[in-house]
């Protein structure tokens, strides 16, 4: 089941085409954007190609495009953890762990930090609901407590911010190439 890299690459570069969701971009360049923004900040190559890789799951989800939107549009598509068998021969747990959770990232930040919320896009505080909405304090703290929950915050926010149209990024075989060095390590 697990996918190689020449696989994800050839995906990434053929439904990557499709719209983000109700975002101004399309999958690939969310997903080049996210790397890079995780890369300038400095992070660890396994936390760089999470978040190239977080939302790959869209891209294995429903064949035809208009599928895909509708279903993001009307139920949580659970995409986060739709990529994991794919990627699970691949990869350790410190890349594998941020993609899995980068969606509860959203629901801890909304919980831990006022006015999160409101930062935002419409498209995004829309599948917030549909993912289970904001954490209970509670739940916030079982979030925390997980393994790769401070690297799945950061990707969260990286993931925030990689919607804008037009950006000029690496291409895709740069962060490939970082991939190709941590996969099956």
């Amino acid at each position: 089941m697990a996918l190689n890299l020449e696989e994800i690459a050839r995906l990434l570069e053929a439904k990557g085409q499709r719209q983000y969701g109700r975002e101004a971009v399309s999958q690939l360049a969310h997903a080049l954007q996210c790397a890079e923004l995780a890369e300038e900040a400095g992070e660890t190559p396994e936390t760089i190609v999470a978040a190239l890789l977080h939302d790959l799951g869209h891209l294995l989800a429903p064949e035809r495009a208009e599928e895909a939107v509708q279903a993001q549009q009307q139920r949580d598509d659970l995409h986060q953890y739709i990529a994991l068998p794919f990627l699970r021969g691949l990869f350790t747990p410190a890349v594998l762990e941020p993609v899995r959770l980068h969606v509860d990232a959203k629901r801890y930040l909304c919980a831990a930090e006022p006015g999160y919320r409101d930062t935002l896009s419409p498209a995004s505080q829309r599948s917030l609901e549909l993912q289970g909405g904001i954490y209970t304090p509670q739940e916030a703290e079982r979030f925390r407590a997980q393994p790769f929950a401070a690297e799945a915050v950061r990707l969260r926010r990286y993931d925030d911010a990689a919607k804008v149209p037009g950006k000029t990024t690496p291409p895709l075989a740069h962060f490939m190439d970082l991939a190709r060095s941590l996969a099956g390590s």
